[in-house]
């Protein structure tokens, strides 16, 4: 059962993290303005564009940076605590350092709770239109495709185009090629292609059209075809920026559809999707961290506790870049690089855990 004090100590817990929350965001925020002030007097983008940007940017920073968030609260919580005496006062009347970290547990498990469900569905429609915000107002647009882009459309469809032009809706280069088995039944060649967006066709331009049928070879030349593929101009430019965007649902799919097409690496894709997952976890880890080095009154009080939290905040937000970086240039295992620091501050919290029970 949930008694009172442990309201009590809920309570103030979370009001410490929500506290800290908005304070961080705020400060996130003005210097993210600060920074795109020249953009946004360049673009003028309208009162409400900006208030929407914002609305959505401060749950991209949640994300981000959760569970540094939630160890400073933590730390912080703790720490008035432990200067008040009020942990003195509570461990002398008998009960146990698990009693004590009940409460933690408890409001620790329901922030990642609710930041788990967050991560993996609001947020990533919150970054869709932050996002669409940037492109419109901030980056400037892009207007070639990467060159030289393959596509496997289907298990016997793969299509090459050498670049796309966006500002003109043209192509060059093109070539499509259907193949069974080690069999090129059919290959087609372009000049030029663009893209009818309310039809959803392509037009193709001194089309060159071979057809193999065993011994049996057809050659068409054509000043024009039209025909459709299923892939659209936005297809052939590799935004990584897209994974923030689409709810993990949405980026399973996403996944599947690109290993179709054949692309090189997707571990940046498999980054975000175990990430989504590895952070809430990380942060109930530190939860408890925080709680076993802030729970005794030392010399330096509150400002060197939250110091010792910022500093190994710093190092496990270190450690993940680092592990991500091997995953996206060495190959490591994504779902290992992810974890990673979770598993070593799990050890951590293990060994400062069985040192206050013991």
């Amino acid at each position: 059962m949930i008694k009172k004090l442990d309201w009590y100590f809920i309570k103030k817990f979370i009001g410490t993290f929500v506290y800290s929350l908005l304070i961080m965001a705020l400060i996130a925020s003005v210097i993210d303005y600060s920074e795109k002030v020249k953009d946004f007097a360049l673009r003028k983008p309208s009162f409400m564009d900006l208030v929407g940007y914002y609305q959505n940017f401060i749950p991209h920073i949640i994300a981000l940076l959760f569970a540094l968030f939630i160890f400073i609260a933590t730390i912080f919580f703790t720490s008035k605590l432990a200067y008040k005496s009020e942990i003195i006062a509570f461990l002398a009347s008998g009960a146990s350092f698990n009693r004590f970290l009940r409460p933690y547990l408890i409001g620790g498990g329901f922030l990642c709770i609710v930041f788990l469900i967050a991560n993996h569905i609001w947020i990533p429609r919150a970054n869709k239109s932050r996002i669409a915000f940037e492109n419109k107002f901030i980056h400037e647009k892009v207007n070639y495709s990467d060159n030289n882009v393959h596509l496997r459309l289907s298990p016997n469809l793969y299509v090459y185009v050498q670049n796309y032009d966006y500002t003109i809706n043209s192509g060059y280069r093109f070539s499509s090629e259907k193949v069974e088995g080690i069999l090129l039944l059919e290959k087609t060649t372009a000049e030029r292609i663009s893209y009818d967006s309310i039809k959803k066709e392509w037009h193709l331009y001194n089309v060159v059209v071979r057809k193999n049928d065993g011994l049996k070879e057809d050659l068409k030349i054509l000043p024009e075809l039209t025909t459709q593929y299923p892939f659209v101009p936005k297809d052939l430019y590799e935004d990584d920026a897209v994974k923030e965007t689409l709810t993990t649902p949405e980026l399973n799919h996403f996944i599947a559809r690109e290993q179709l097409r054949g692309r090189e690496s997707l571990n940046i894709f498999y980054i975000e999707k175990y990430r989504r997952t590895a952070q809430p976890a990380a942060g109930f880890i530190l939860v408890i961290i925080g709680a076993c080095i802030a729970n005794k009154r030392i010399r330096g009080g509150s400002g060197l506790h939250l110091a010792i939290g910022i500093f190994i905040s710093a190092i496990y937000m270190l450690l993940l870049q680092l592990s991500q970086t091997f995953s996206i240039k060495a190959e490591l295992n994504p779902l290992i690089a992810v974890w990673i620091p979770n598993f070593i501050f799990g050890i951590i919290a293990i060994v400062l855990y069985r040192r206050q029970t013991h």
